[in-house]
């Protein structure tokens, strides 16, 4: 069992930069791939970010790929989202995911744990 607490959120304004941070509870986070997601107003849940279990490899969507960086800390049981030239369009709820994998995943049915989301507003 894993249990994930988001934290970081808040309002920025356009270009602007935010790092969330997950911390993650359970003597095994370190075997887990984790990641990142968003969920907009009217919108569906969408990939951002995530990253293997060792912290080796990471993957991201294109729609924040060079602006977000996605990384942890197997020793603090945490993982970060800095996230860099924000716009408006970024404005959601963030969530992380911890998937019982080694491998970074982009599905969202592969995660097993989420956090309860993180509030991000970024305003023009």
């Amino acid at each position: 069992q894993v249990q994930l607490v988001e934290s970081g959120g808040g309002l920025v304004q356009a270009g602007g930069s935010l790092r969330l941070s997950c911390a993650a509870s359970g003597r095994t986070f370190s075997s887990y791939a984790m990641g990142w997601f968003r969920q907009a107003p009217g919108k569906e849940r969408e990939f951002l970010a995530a990253v293997r279990w060792s912290g080796s490899t990471t993957t991201y969507a294109d729609s924040v790929k060079g602006r977000f960086t996605i990384s942890r800390d197997n020793a603090k049981n945490m993982v970060y989202l800095q996230m860099n030239s924000l716009k408006p369009e970024d404005t959601a709820v963030y969530y992380c995911a911890a998937a019982r994998k080694y491998g970074p995943t982009v599905q969202d049915y592969e995660y097993d744990y989420w956090g309860q989301g993180a509030q991000v507003t970024v305003s023009s």
